[in-house]
């Protein structure tokens, strides 16, 4: 049976060269980069040639860097940081209706904390309006987090827009790239963002690492107390080996972009074009013009996407019915239902995320599998039933 993984933007297989990049520093060079012997020294060097490397790619100063656990963790301290840091100037707080989770409960456990907090609707693409975000602000605001490509739709926000009206404001803004970076270009200045999360599990880069870019000037409390890690924001002995790996992996992700994203937004256009052609009742989740060249998110009428998810996977494809973070949960997608997609709708949406090892053929395979399943499926539907008869379709 073939074997397709459509599941990137959840996430994606370690890089050969990556774990080459790594490999010394799980043995070789194992020295602790806070010490000042010539073992912490080559562990150190390592760490600061990698924060080079991820500041060159993000058009930072390396000083910028911030290296965490991880998304979530990079998240919770942009969001927690901030407040913590500025609650004497304001208690209020800005996000998106469609965050990622690890911005969304933020905000709400800082809510349970006494600051107040805004949610930005979106439009039926997802996209937030900067005029929706001027009128939102307050005297008593003191950040916005939008974020940049959207976790389960593709959907790239209006940053730079968004965050120059926070700047006139003189509020902290704060974008979650996770997705973005190695698929469009990522610039902080461009961007004029205060602060920026990235991750190196969605770019062919080890679990468990991440960085949280923080502009010259923005103040921000540390979450986790200790040592003097990390220029004192962040506390804990550095995970070398996964910096070094994280920093090769955004090396090769911004050099192959040019070539790499073109390849995927033509793959990911066929099989959208394919769906289209062969199956009924299917709609596209998300904009069509302002979104990532290899996330699609495609909704099919009269089925449930667990169970059209179960059918792939017992066909050897792997995709996701939304966010890998809330794959536990029943409900409908809180992003789709903000974007006012019916209920019914949004239960049968899949998230198809390509990648590096995707070809024509693995598209082939899926357009050739997936209208049988949504065919059997419907077969027990009784409201496909109700739909044909009424239609005449068949």
């Amino acid at each position: 049976m073939r074997k397709v993984y459509m599941d990137h933007s959840a996430t994606t297989p370690l890089r050969e060269a990556v774990l080459e990049a790594m490999s010394p520093y799980f043995s070789e060079v194992f020295g602790n980069a806070s010490s000042v012997h010539t073992f912490g020294q080559e562990a150190r060097k390592a760490v600061e040639t990698a924060r080079e490397t991820v500041a060159n790619c993000i058009g930072a100063d390396p000083t910028e860097i911030y290296f965490a656990s991880g998304g979530t963790e990079c998240d919770n301290l942009a969001v927690k940081g901030v407040a913590a840091a500025y609650a004497k100037k304001g208690k209020h707080l800005i996000a998106s209706q469609t965050e990622h989770h690890a911005v969304l409960n933020c905000f709400q456990k800082l809510e349970k904390q006494g600051f107040s907090a805004s949610y930005l609707p979106v439009d039926e693409d997802g996209l937030v309006s900067p005029d929706t975000l001027q009128k939102a602000i307050t005297p008593e605001t003191i950040l916005v987090s939008v974020i940049l490509a959207n976790n389960e739709t593709g959907t790239i926000e209006p940053i730079a827009d968004l965050a120059a009206v926070a700047r006139e404001k003189e509020v902290v803004f704060h974008t979650d790239a996770v997705q973005a970076l190695g698929k469009i270009p990522v610039n902080v200045n461009e961007l004029n963002v205060n602060l920026l999360t990235i991750s190196g599990h969605k770019i062919y880069g080890p679990k468990g690492i991440g960085a949280l870019f923080i502009r010259k000037g923005t103040r921000i409390a540390p979450l986790l107390h200790g040592g003097h890690h990390e220029r004192n924001r962040r506390a804990g002995t550095e995970n070398v080996p996964a910096i070094v790996g994280f920093a090769r992996a955004v090396e090769l992700a911004c050099k192959e972009m040019p070539i790499e994203s073109p390849r995927l937004a033509t793959l990911r256009d066929r099989l959208e074009r394919g769906m289209r052609e062969r199956i009924e009742f299917v709609r596209t989740n998300g904009s069509v013009t302002s979104r990532l060249p290899n996330m699609l998110n495609m909704s099919f009428e009269f089925v449930e996407g667990e169970s059209l998810l179960l059918g792939l996977d017992m066909k050897g494809v792997a995709v996701s019915t939304g966010s890998a973070c809330t794959s536990g949960s029943l409900e409908p997608s809180h992003v789709l239902r903000a974007m006012n997609v019916p209920p019914a709708t949004a239960q049968g949406s899949l998230r198809f995320s390509l990648g590096r090892g995707n070809t024509d053929q693995d598209v082939d395979y899926v357009l050739e599998t997936l209208p049988e399943i949504v065919g059997r499926l419907r077969q027990i539907s009784p409201l496909y039933a109700e739909k044909t008869k009424a239609t005449g379709v068949r």
